[in-house]
């Protein structure tokens, strides 16, 4: 009887196989020549496609003349619009410049997927009008995106505070660096905030509130060491970034030595947003495989998603003295049956000058047997060499970092974890 069912299953599977099969050829063949115009047409420079229509409700519009001009062209399939239902995160790779000139693979991202470019447009119109739906355009003068406009000097914690991640708990510092770096006006190198246009104050104010990604790139660049992905420009709704390399995810299964190298690199990323001379803690919020990416020629780790990035003025924290300003903070240990979970108090990030939280984020998500990722465990550094899983250090300090039994434990193997890495990347070496 068993046998009847599953070979009855098995039939009603092939047959419902089979019909989706028959139905997406079907598709291709009706759609042939829509299919063959979409590989032909370079939709990069069309306006609507960038939803430029929608300015200054958008990212801005520095790079609208390479855009336009033709000077970046969506990589093959990324062409077809029948796969968009596959790009839930609307990000697509492209060329930049003449491939007789030597171009280069670029990365676009519209910053969120269509639903969520559609909310956007639907909490501008409620703000402005309280319905739904409204001219962008005739809806925006009314919203607290222009209320900046005109002569006002500054950009202040006051005004946006609590918008974003980004600035969950701003310091005037860290809002004259956002004004000061925007890449997208003529004007940038000033923190008055005055010294903008009013669309480009309200194209600030929108990727602050929706997807402060943008402003992340621009203020902490990695031409100057940051480990972010470059930001290039936008137009519309498009921001364009270097691309990187493979996602982090695609060396899960690398050589020892590689992992381990990338380990220290990760181990010494989050060393760097906690602890720097600038005396900004850059906390990130969410950290999976998937959020970083590794050059192909110089092996480099780099974040390429930095929309949820906390940023606490540690000078600021100092200078008010808040409960508990001084006294080191440790993060708890999230054992949920999910990818990627942390936990953390935006709150407590802002008012501690001693964080653990990076540490903890990169351990317990990506190095440790606690991580989690499509389906695999034992995080990156799993499996290592029979002599040093014997000796039993590595397992020791990945535990204590990811879940420490001590006070503070997690600082120190954070520390000593960093000096073992690289202990044994250039043993491997």
């Amino acid at each position: 009887m068993l046998r009847l069912v599953s070979l009855k299953l098995g039939r009603l599977y092939r047959y419902v196989k089979l019909a989706v099969l028959g139905s997406l050829a079907a598709a291709l063949v009706l759609n042939t020549h829509s299919l063959l115009a979409s590989l032909q047409r370079n939709e990069l420079s069309e306006r609507r496609f960038l939803q430029l229509n929608k300015c200054p409700a958008c990212w801005g519009t520095s790079w609208c003349r390479k855009f336009l001009n033709g000077q970046l062209r969506l990589e093959s399939w990324g062409r077809l619009r029948l796969l968009d239902f596959f790009n839930v995160k609307n990000v697509y790779f492209a060329r930049y410049g003449e491939p007789r000139e030597g171009s280069r693979r670029v990365v676009l991202k519209r910053l969120g997927s269509a639903q969520e470019l559609a909310d956007i447009d639907t909490k501008i119109c409620r703000r402005a009008t309280g319905r739904g739906r409204c001219d962008l355009l005739q809806a925006l003068p009314a919203t607290e995106f222009a209320s900046l406009n005109g002569d006002v000097r500054l950009l202040t914690p006051g005004a946006v505070e609590g918008w974003s991640d980004l600035v969950h708990c701003p310091s005037q510092r860290l809002l004259d660096r956002l004004v000061r770096r925007y890449a997208e006006t003529k004007d940038s190198g000033s923190f008055l905030l005055r010294n903008l246009k009013d669309s480009e104050r309200m194209q600030l104010l929108i990727t602050l509130a929706f997807n402060p990604e943008p402003l992340v790139l621009q203020s902490f660049p990695s031409d100057e060491g940051w480990p972010f992905a470059k930001y290039l420009g936008a137009c519309g709704r498009m921001v364009a970034v270097n691309y990187v390399g493979e996602e982090l995810w695609s060396y899960f299964n690398a050589p020892w030595e590689k992992r381990v190298d990338l380990a220290w690199q990760l181990m010494e990323i989050a060393e760097q947003l906690t602890n720097n001379d600038f005396e900004f803690a850059l906390y990130l919020l969410d950290v999976s495989f998937d959020n970083f990416a590794v050059g192909p020629r110089d092996g480099k780790v780099i974040i390429v998603d930095a929309e949820n990035v906390l940023v606490a003025d540690k000078r600021l924290i100092r200078q008010n003295k808040p409960e508990n300003w001084d006294v080191w903070y440790e993060s708890k240990f999230d054992d949920c049956d999910k990818e990627a979970c942390l936990s953390f108090s935006k709150e407590i990030l802002c008012a501690r000058v001693t964080v653990d939280h990076n540490y903890y984020a990169i351990c317990q998500n990506l190095l440790s047997r606690h991580a989690t990722w499509r389906g695999s465990s034992g995080g990156l550094l799993h499996d290592p060499p029979a002599g040093i899983a014997r000796e039993g250090r590595l397992e020791a300090l990945l535990d204590e970092c990811a879940n420490p039994k001590r006070r503070y434990g997690r600082f120190q193997a954070a520390r000593e974890l960093r000096a073992y890495l690289a202990q044994l990347s250039n043993n491997a070496r």
